[in-house]
This record gives structure tokens, sequence and C-alpha cells, in this order.
């Protein structure tokens, strides 16, 4: 299976589930018509061995015709030959549109999740979308593999049906009327058993968000002691989960039932009316062997017409948790076309910050709310009026790979160290940047090929700020923001990396949020902020001196040390 183009033929119809799933079926409608072929060809193999059988018994063994036996006996070697082939073939591609559909829909999800950025956790769960990748794509991708024997079932009651007719007509007309009468009585079921799924599945999203929730938080929570609470809490959703889950495999198993019993009374109904028909005459013994081998063999296409009016049902639900987030539109899209030169200004008019390009800028605010703020109007993750060369932030093409805006809510994502940050770097760039973020020893201890798992939980939150910082210097963007990326190291890895930060970022422009003194005497330049405002700029050391608002900003333990002393 190919990767998506960035514009694939036909682009995914979001205005329904039922929608959804038929441009799966545009899209891969080769493979689809190849393997309703098979199916039906499948299908109708097994429905003409009845009539090899009850030929080969009626004109062979009661006629007393060996030719006649032998003949027929190859016939029904060829059907089992040509249903076996077929069907090994037709499992084959079901399996390829399996695979396809939901390959296809993790590919649209993914691409999507990254085309709305910040906007998709305001709008959806981390639960939500997990849900989609662990369980929503198996059930579209189970819609679109039973489109093959669901066609060759249709195809197989239809010729059956015929065949007794012509053989016959009240026993064709009791088929005739008893698949639709069958499908009438069961469709009343399909509802309760969609909307039970359907909720289901929105618990088994919430209990999801709440369950990464937790593991995320459990260090946390345990040096709080909230770790049994929370643990009572997740039991009792948990338990509304299994109350849903077992509700919709209540409606589930009533669907199920019903595919066995109404087929069982037509294939028996069919079996009596054909022995009072042999007894009277008007059939003959083959015949009447051919007819309880089609009443046996409708079993199957019956039984699989209910499999896929249960898989559709659940291919729906699970379309419409997919059109659900195809259809969110980012706050803030990424439509420009500008393209500045890489040392151009960055200017922010709201605080009127001006970052110079090529040098290593540092935000202190009085408030830290303010410098995340800022952050994020830079980086294009909040409205706003921003200059990037001038012409606004808005109009610039590929903003999120010029500009880069590392926090330390960031991920670690699972895989191999080297992979998680810098998956398409050379190893000779990734080493200096691992340096320039004091991790040599943690690559050191573990290697750049040992596994990282999922959010990295193996390190400490020390060890991840500099993991994280070094991504982002790996990244080598035009423009680097960095939001508190040495709260949780002490002083003397603190220190080593503000001496190491601007060589590492040497002619590109670096912009640092913090309130470290070690940092902020690093930078080339000092932004004071407060109320929202640039209200002093310097140097840190000269900022000191003449600006008491801000040395109490950077430097209050040591004030209050200082004045506790004075008072004593």
């Amino acid at each position: 299976m190919k990767p998506l183009p960035e514009k694939d033929p036909g682009s995914p119809d979001h205005r329904s589930p039922a929608r959804y799933l038929l441009w799966l079926l545009r899209v891969q409608w080769r493979s689809c018509t190849v393997g309703v072929l098979l199916g039906v060809t499948w299908m109708l193999s097994q429905a003409l061995m009845p009539a090899a059988i009850g030929r080969a018994i009626g004109d062979g063994v009661v006629a007393r015709d060996e030719h006649a036996l032998l003949l027929w006996s190859g016939v029904l070697l060829g059907l089992g030959v040509l249903a076996a082939v077929s069907s090994a073939v037709r499992h084959r591609f079901a399996v390829f549109n399996w695979l396809s559909a939901a390959y296809r829909t993790v590919q649209l999800v993914t691409r999507q999740s990254t085309r709305l950025g910040g906007t998709l956790p305001k709008r959806l769960s981390a639960g939500e979308v997990v849900s989609i990748g662990l369980s929503d794509v198996s059930h579209i991708g189970d819609t679109l593999d039973i489109v093959s024997r669901g066609s060759g079932a249709v195809v197989a009651i239809v010729a059956v049906a015929g065949i007794l007719l012509s053989t016959s007509p009240p026993l064709g007309l009791i088929v005739l009327v008893g698949v639709p009468l069958i499908l009438a009585i069961a469709a009343p079921l399909l509802r309760p058993y969609r909307d039970r799924e359907l909720a289901h599945r929105e618990l088994v999203g919430e209990l999801s968000t709440h369950a990464t929730d937790l593991v995320a938080g459990l260090r946390v929570l345990r040096g709080i002691g909230g770790e049994p609470l929370f643990s009572r809490r997740y039991r009792a959703e948990s338990q509304r989960v299994r109350v849903a889950g077992v509700a919709a495999a209540r409606a589930e198993t009533r669907l199920s039932g019903a595919e066995v019993l109404l087929p069982g009374l037509l294939i028996a109904l069919v079996t009596w009316v054909g022995a009072r028909f042999a007894v009277n005459g008007t059939i003959g013994v083959g015949e009447l062997v051919a007819f309880y081998g089609y009443a046996v063999f409708l079993i199957v296409p019956l039984k699989t017409l209910g499999e896929a009016a249960g898989k559709i049902t659940k291919g729906l639900v699970a379309a419409g948790r997919v059109t659900a987030l195809l259809s969110i539109e980012p706050e803030l899209p990424d439509a420009g076309t500008a393209r500045p030169a890489a040392g151009s200004e960055l200017i922010d008019i709201a605080s009127g910050l001006v970052v110079r390009p090529g040098r290593v800028t540092a935000i202190a605010a009085a408030d830290p709310r303010d410098a995340q703020a800022i952050a994020d109007r830079l980086g294009r993750y909040a409205p706003g009026e921003v200059d990037f060369g001038g012409v606004p932030l808005h109009t610039v093409a590929d903003v999120r790979k010029r500009i880069l805006v590392a926090v330390n809510e960031d991920r670690l994502f699972a895989g191999s160290l080297a992979e998680s940050l810098a998956p398409d770097g050379d190893e000779a760039a990734l080493r200096a940047a691992i340096h320039s973020a004091c991790a040599d020893d943690i690559v050191e201890s573990s290697g750049l090929d040992a596994h990282v798992a999922e959010a990295g939980r193996e390190f400490s939150g020390g060890q991840q700020q500099r993991l994280r910082l070094a991504r982002a210097l790996a990244a080598d963007p035009d423009v680097l923001v960095l939001v508190e990326p040495t709260s949780a190291v002490d002083a003397h890895t603190e220190a080593r990396i503000a001496d190491r930060l601007r060589p590492a970022r040497a002619g590109r422009t670096t912009v640092v949020c913090t309130t470290s003194p070690l940092m902020l005497d690093r930078a080339d330049h000092v932004a004071f902020v407060e109320d929202g405002r640039i209200v002093a700029e310097g140097t840190h050391r000269d900022l000191l001196e003449t600006e008491p608002r801000y040395a109490a900003t950077v430097t209050r333990g040591e004030a209050t040390d200082r004045a506790e002393r004075a008072r004593r």
C-alpha cells in the first residue's frame, strides 16, 4: 500500500459517514470490483453445486446412467475447484481492501491532525483520536471487506431463487418472498444496535482520554497521594463503559440470533415443501436432494447478509467519528504564499517586541502568561498582528517549518532515540544538538538506538527537557522560540546550556522566554514585558541596574534574602 499522495484523487467526502464510505469505495474501485467479481464467482459456484448433485443422482444414479453420473460428477468437481480458487483469491483481495481502507483512513486522520495543530486538542480529546486509530479504522476496513462477500450473497440468493422458480414455482416464490421478509423483520434490530454502539464508542473515547491523562500525570498523583482517588474514579468510569458494552453486545446478540433463526425457518419451510412435492411425485428424488442442498446452502448467503448489516452499521458509526475529525478546520489556517528571507525581522505588534535576525533575544515577563502569549503569536498558534520580513505572518508560507515554538508540554515519541530527536537529520548534526542541550550523558547511558517509550516516560523531567531542547536545535528552523527551556535542570547544567546555545544557533534567530538570570545573562538582547507590553529593553546587566521591576522579577529570591538580612 503506497502512501497517499499530497493531492489524492477526489478529496474525502466528510459530509456524512455514508459519503465517506462511498468515497473509499470510489478510490479503491479497482480492487473492490475484483473482490466483488470473485465473491460472486465464489458464491455462485457453491450455489450451483446442489444442482449438479441433484442431476448426478437423478440422471446418473436413479436412471443408472454411468455417463451422466461421470459428467455431473466432473461438473461438481469443477465447481469445487472454482469455489476453492476463487475463495482464496477473494480472501486476498478482501484483506487488501480492508488494509487499504484502514491505512488510508489512518493517513487521512494523521494528516488532518498535523494540519489542525493546536486546534485539535481544543476540539477533540486525545482519547477520541486514539479510539479512531485503534478501533474505528478496523470497523471501516470491515465494511469494505464485507462488500465482496455481501455482493456474492445477493447474487447467489437471486440465482437460487431463479433455479427454484424454473423447477418449482411455489418453492421459488417462497424464497423470493421469504428473503425480503427476513430482512424486513431484522431491520428494526439495526437501529438499537447502532445507537448503543455509538454510545459505547463515545464512552470508550472518554475513558481513553482519562487513561492518557492518568498515565501522563501518574508521578504527580503518587507524589500528592491522589492515586487512590483517581483510581476509584477510573474504576467507576470503566464500569460505565462495561455497562454500555454489555448493552451493545445484547443488541448485537439479538441481531446475530435473528441471522440464524430467521434463515433457519425459511430453510425448514423450503425443505418441508420440497419433501411434500417429492412424496406427491411433483418432483423427483434428484430434485429433492438438490432442493435440500439449496436450503442448506442458503444459510451461508443469508447469514452473510446479516453479518454485512452488522459490519456496515459499525462502519457507519466509525466513519461518523472520522468525518467529525475531518470536518474540523484550523482556527488559523496556513494558506500564505509569501516567502520572506531567512534573516528577516520578526515583530509582534501587540507587545512591541522586535526580534532582530541572527541574535538570541530573551523575553522576561513579570507574568509568565504574557511571555507564552507572545510565543504563541510568533509561532501563529494564536491570532495577533505579527510582521515577518515586512509582510503579515498569516501570509507567510510554511510558517510551521520556518518558525518553531518549543514548549515543555511537547512530547517525545516512541521509537529509537535517534528517530525521536531527528527523524530526517544526519547523525553529526544530531550529536551537535545533543551536546548543545547537555544531553550527552543521556545518550551515553542509553545510546542513540535505544527504544524510547511513549512520551519518554523512562526519562526524568530534566532529561526529557534536555532531549526536547536537542530535538528543537536539531530541527534548525529559521526562527526558534524556546519557552522556559531550562526550568527543570540544575544550575550547573543550565549554565552549560546557556553558554552553548548562542554558538549552536549562530546565524539563526532565537527567542528564549525565561526569567532565569543564567539564560538572560547570555542573551544578546533582553526585553522585559509587563501587562503584555515591552516596558524595557537592553542587556541583562543593564536592566538589573536601571529597571527595578526587572530586577525584582528575575532576582526576587536574592532580593528577598537581602531585604530579610537588612531587617535583621
